[in-house]
């Protein structure tokens, strides 16, 4: 079947619920057992909220479909997603290497509680490939990947890296927030964990904030007992509309590529743009892998405003970004709305900042890209009149 006629489909069967088309939402925390011997062996598929309801099961069952997972557990968070996976496989003792283009939040966890925890993280190039195994080491327990990079965009090679992760028997987790399982499935090039910040795409109306992990086989029960510990889970009510975003995401992550792409190539003609990081374009370093491994590209997307000095930096930067209307100022983006945002990147310890200017971070909405290209101008020539 077709993409768009799988979403449609996934996670519902109308049957099992009077014929009503959407799953009903559940809500619940106690669940009555029928006698004693069945509450003792929990030998019946629901025994607490906290280990899912019908809706959230749902919606599970439709994410492990498009992930191709044996399971797939939901979290309150696109960070919890990160941070449950890294909790389930790390011990006091281990070595984590993690991509130094990593989301700003996950390097934060990274930087404090695990090395509380007693976990020693490395950080490496992304495009470091299959010479990672070099930085590989006995007591090396979990390679973090993330592509493309956030707010840079750097490509990984995703297989490379998990081919030599796995020679050492190193888990591998992959943030694939960007990609969407449209475009890219972790699993099939050899990741063990799936990592998605349901809170974008999936839910694509900026209302709801959640995570999902997906695991293979192997994965996968390790995983589940580390959610059940931690009695982290998702809630129905926001699961029930994850579900209902998923049925026009196919849709919604075309239009958000095509203006993305559209936006992309006119900066790239643009006098005031050192450069546009996109990996779907062919003058971004990264373009041969994510053409080779990606079957498109989403919304999101970055480019380095020029600037004489780095002290202009900050003023153009900002002076851009507050004369922009139709783009809000903000941190999230796989909703209908354009976002845009300055980077900071002072956290990296090995792929630095672009020293030719700021770096403006824009998602690009469901608004038409006439309208979208004027606002920016806009924004163009308030920054030249720094």
């Amino acid at each position: 079947m077709g993409t768009s006629t799988r979403l449609v489909h996934l996670g519902n069967d109308p049957h099992s619920f009077h014929g009503f088309v959407n799953p009903p939402i559940v809500r619940g925390s106690t669940v009555l057992f029928p006698d004693c011997a069945t509450m003792e062996s929990r030998n019946q598929k629901y025994t607490y909220g906290t280990r899912g309801t019908p809706t959230t099961d749902a919606l599970c069952e439709a994410l492990n479909a498009l992930e191709g997972a044996a399971g797939t557990v939901l979290v309150p968070s696109g960070l919890a997603a990160i941070t449950v996976p890294f909790l389930a496989f790390l011990s006091s003792g281990d070595h984590a290497l993690i991509v130094d283009s990593v989301y700003g939040p996950c390097r934060y966890f990274c930087d404090t509680m695990l090395k509380r925890l007693g976990i020693e993280v490395e950080y490496y190039d992304p495009e470091i490939g299959a010479g990672i195994e070099a930085l590989l080491r006995p007591n090396t327990r979990l390679v973090h990947t993330e592509a493309p990079a956030s707010n840079t965009f750097e490509m990984q090679d995703i297989r490379a890296i998990s081919d030599a992760a796995h020679r050492h028997d190193c888990i591998v987790t992959m943030d694939n927030t960007w990609a969407t399982p449209l475009y890219f499935r972790p699993l099939d090039f050899g990741i063990d964990v799936s990592i998605h910040a349901t809170t974008k795409y999936p839910s694509g109306h900026s209302d709801i904030v959640m995570g999902s992990v997906s695991a293979n086989a192997a994965a996968w029960p390790r995983l589940l007992e580390a959610q059940t510990t931690l009695g982290i889970c998702g809630a129905p009510e926001d699961s029930y509309l994850i579900l209902r975003g998923l049925r026009s995401m196919a849709v919604r992550l075309d239009h958000h590529q095509n203006s993305a792409l559209a936006v992309a190539h006119w900066l790239e003609g643009i006098d005031a743009v050192e450069r546009v990081l996109h990996p779907g374009l062919e003058s971004f370093p990264g373009h041969e892998i994510w053409k080779r491994d990606f079957k498109g590209s989403s919304g999101v997307f970055s480019f380095v405003l020029k600037a004489a000095t780095p002290d202009q930096f900050k003023p153009k930067a900002h002076a851009f970004l507050n004369a922009l209307s139709l783009f809000g100022l903000g941190y999230s983006w796989g909703g209908y709305e354009s976002l845009a945002l300055h980077v900071n990147l002072n956290d990296r310890t090995i792929r630095k900042a672009p020293s030719a200017g700021p770096v403006i971070r824009l998602q690009i909405g469901l608004e038409n890209i006439e309208d979208l290209k004027r606002d920016l101008e806009v924004g163009f020539r308030a920054a030249a009149a720094v």
